[in-house]
């Protein structure tokens, strides 16, 4: 049986998955594929430490340009993380006519496109399902399942760590801090959690979905991007009072002109699948013109899901070299010549929905200065909800809006803001799947 073989650059967690998988399922890849797949080379710092599954010390190498330059080997798979030193050994491996897989999404995102043009003039393969989505088959669905569809938006819950948080804050009363001790005890986040935290993930495997969707050059610096370390459980409650869940989303909506890009925390209704994806698990819901909505769900982090997606790119570009098909599926959904630059909206011109808590003093009038400031931005009040729950010297005032753009809310929320009565920095969650029939 003809042998492909491989290199791996990073035995670490998904890096170890992957070794996992190919031998402890050699018999059904090999099945399936019609070859075997060979682990030749893996490259580590790290190569005394046992992982659990066993390799033969000949395999293990400290220098990871060995692998990328030994003629023998057909694919490499790139687990070490991090952008420069990956970056360096991609283009190494592309010049010296290897195909490439990669879990790398912040590489993708922020430099790929200088990647994706070396592999397209070397005509070998650069494959990166396993950078979004863990083992949900996103990248295929869209450049392959999709392909006659005019794609309208995506929806995602696409950071298990901030799902995680929001989960543990929803359903068991937990804290903001507490909650992310538990999701880092659990292996969920990182020691610096920052990239999670903050929405950075999200918006990195944002931009990798957005540029297969709609054939647009990656513009990761112009994504919208809020974390969610300002969700308190008191929003938390509120919102499962009016029929919400809070969760952190990345959202792009093709506006035919120009396409919205955002990551942020946002309240969907209880009855939307979305608000019902739970723990670390990650979910995508991908609207098209002709397939109507489609729902991807499934663990989007860890070792084995990851590792599955890796997989999953080796055994397409294996089977490629073995029927010596080159550039069947374009490495960025559309032809190269049709990848062009697409106007991002800016955050301040989307319309959508709003909810608004305001720490007031307990006043008469207070309500009446806030509305007022509203309704001369043109912000039009669905709902207000002034609880008796005192916090400090203050009271919480509620309220959901109609559609209103977002320039307007800042503006309306700098003056109240302002306004004598009000105590500390109001807060604002965008909300999403109300109607859009007033746009």
């Amino acid at each position: 049986m003809k042998k492909i073989n491989l290199g791996l650059l990073g035995f670490g967690t998904v890096g170890t998955g992957v070794v996992k998988i190919i031998k402890e399922n050699r018999g059904i890849i090999a099945s399936r594929l019609g070859a075997e797949l060979n682990l030749k080379t893996i490259a580590d710092i790290d190569i005394r430490t046992n992982r659990g599954v066993r390799i033969s010390k000949n395999v293990l190498v400290k220098d990871a340009h060995k692998v990328v330059d030994d003629p023998d080997i057909d694919i490499i798979i790139e687990m070490i993380g991090g952008k420069k030193a990956a970056r360096d050994l991609i283009l190494k491996a592309i010049k010296n006519g290897k195909h490439v897989v990669t879990a790398n999404k912040a590489l993708i995102a922020e430099q790929g496109q200088a990647l994706f043009n070396a592999a397209a003039k070397k005509g070998v393969e650069l494959a990166f399902e396993a950078s979004v989505g863990g083992c949900m088959p996103i990248v295929k669905s869209i450049r392959e399942a999709l392909v006659g569809n005019h794609i309208q938006s995506m929806t995602g819950i696409l950071n298990g760590t901030c799902n995680y948080i929001l989960s543990k804050i929803t359903d068991d009363g937990s804290t903001f801090k507490d909650a992310l001790a538990e999701a880092q005890a659990n292996g969920y986040a990182e020691a610096d959690p920052t990239l999670d935290v903050e929405g950075i993930d999200a918006a990195h495997k944002l931009a990798i979905l957005s540029t297969l969707a709609y054939g647009m050059k990656i513009d990761f610096n112009k994504i919208y991007v809020e974390g969610i370390t300002h969700i308190t459980p008191l929003d938390i409650a509120f919102a499962g009072e009016f029929g919400y869940r809070i969760k952190l989303l990345a959202i792009s909506k093709d506006r035919g002109d120009a396409i919205e890009l955002r990551v942020h925390p946002t309240m969907i209704p209880v009855d939307n699948l979305l608000s019902n994806v739970n723990g670390s698990l990650n979910a995508l819901t991908v609207s098209s013109d002709r397939a109507g909505d489609i729902l991807l769900y499934g663990h989007g982090a860890g070792m084995m899901p990851t590792a599955s997606a890796a997989v999953s790119d080796i055994v397409d570009i294996a089977r490629n070299i073995l029927s010596g098909a080159k550039g069947r599926i374009p490495l960025l959904s559309y032809h190269k010549g049709m990848v062009r630059k697409v106007s991002i909206m800016s955050v301040n011109s989307i319309q959508t929905n709003y909810y608004f808590r305001f720490s007031a003093l307990d006043r008469p009038g207070v309500l009446s200065k806030i509305s007022g400031v509203l309704g001369k931005h043109g912000i039009s009040i669905k709902s207000v909800h002034q609880k008796g729950r005192r916090i400090e010297s203050s009271v919480p005032i509620v309220m959901l809006t109609h559609l209103a753009r977002e320039s307007d809310v800042k503006k309306a929320l700098a003056k109240i803001h302002k306004l004598d009565v009000i105590k500390g920095k109001p807060t604002v969650i965008r909300i999403e799947g109300e109607s859009e029939a007033d746009f």
